[in-house]
């Protein structure tokens, strides 16, 4: 069949894949073992220790000067670090994210009301948040509260270790994936179907449309925006924030509606800033639990950045 070849895979790269998934595996089985505030905790002193000693630490500190430019250094600095001890924790509870659920008692729900309401309807919203603190509890909260969703995901490059990462979160109740990129198709008959997806909307997106982050332009993915327009619903934020002892409290704010004046263009736009600008109040509030390890903003930020530490 034409084009079969390309989708074959070597045999040493299918034996690397599975070596990785083997030591990945064997991770995820210490962590458990050493329970949820064990692994949390060797997590965070881990990326603590490890993460400014890598080359994306710069990332990190670029990131907090274009967000902060009036913030002390010495207290930016401070923030650059502890931000890699909530990353290394965020990461090593994936492994025990089964016990971090309502259930648990580590989740304390703020507006829980709005998620019932969402079940209770048979009405699909476009929730929306952004990577902050723990956002897989986000999830767990969801599917807790009854809400049929689809969770979008990007994949990982291991195939072995995505079904790993997929078993971990189907034990706390995710169901319903959609990978990002390949996903719209099933998003949109998921939604048909009734079911809310679930979005996370502050990562870079080079072919969205320019909005405002942090007073600097951002190219943002406009999914969430369309979606909720098509549809005729709203986007319901949410927001997750760590709290001491390995808890969370996970808040189901006020919900945003897209205008709906006939310009499409212009109303996608509006929604779109609308939830950039409340993912920036959240961090604003709690910075050390953002992922500022990513390159949010476009080269031409990165580049007035780098000129000013020459």
């Amino acid at each position: 069949m034409p084009g079969e070849d390309e989708n074959k895979v070597g045999f040493f790269q299918d034996l690397n894949w599975r070596l990785e998934a083997f030591a990945f595996s064997a991770l995820f089985a210490v962590l458990r073992a050493l329970g949820v505030e064990g692994a949390s905790g060797f997590g965070g002193k881990l990326l603590r220790w490890l993460g400014p000693l890598t080359g994306t630490h710069k990332t990190v500190t670029r990131n907090l000067r274009i967000a902060f430019p009036d913030m002390d250094p010495v207290e930016r600095d401070r923030l650059a670090v502890d931000q890699w001890e909530q990353t290394g924790r965020t990461f090593a509870e994936l492994a025990v994210m089964d016990r971090l659920t309502p259930e648990s008692g580590r989740i304390d729900v703020v507006g829980l009301e709005r998620l019932h309401a969402v079940r209770d309807a048979g009405k699909p919203v476009v929730l929306v948040s952004g990577h902050l603190a723990n956002f897989e509890v986000m999830a767990a909260v969801i599917m807790a509260a009854g809400v049929p969703c689809q969770v979008t995901y990007r994949a990982a490059n291991n195939p072995y270790v995505d079904a790993l990462i997929r078993q971990s979160r189907e034990r706390y109740g995710i169901k319903l994936f959609a990978p990002k990129g390949d996903g719209t198709r099933e998003l949109m008959a998921g939604m048909k179907r009734g079911e809310s997806i679930a979005l996370l909307v502050d990562q870079k997106y080079s072919q969205g449309p320019e909005v405002e982050f942090f007073g600097q332009p951002v190219n943002a993915s406009p999914g969430a925006a369309r979606l909720a327009l098509k549809f005729g619903t709203v986007m319901q934020p949410l927001s997750v924030t760590r709290l001491p002892g390995v808890r969370f409290r996970v808040t189901a704010h006020e919900p945003i509606a897209v205008p709906d004046t006939g310009d499409k263009a212009a109303d996608v736009l509006a929604g779109i800033q609308a939830v950039n600008r409340f993912v920036e109040e959240r961090v604003r509030e709690h910075p050390v639990d953002w992922f500022w390890v990513h390159k949010r903003w476009p080269p031409k930020v990165y580049d007035a950045i780098r000129a000013t530490e020459a």
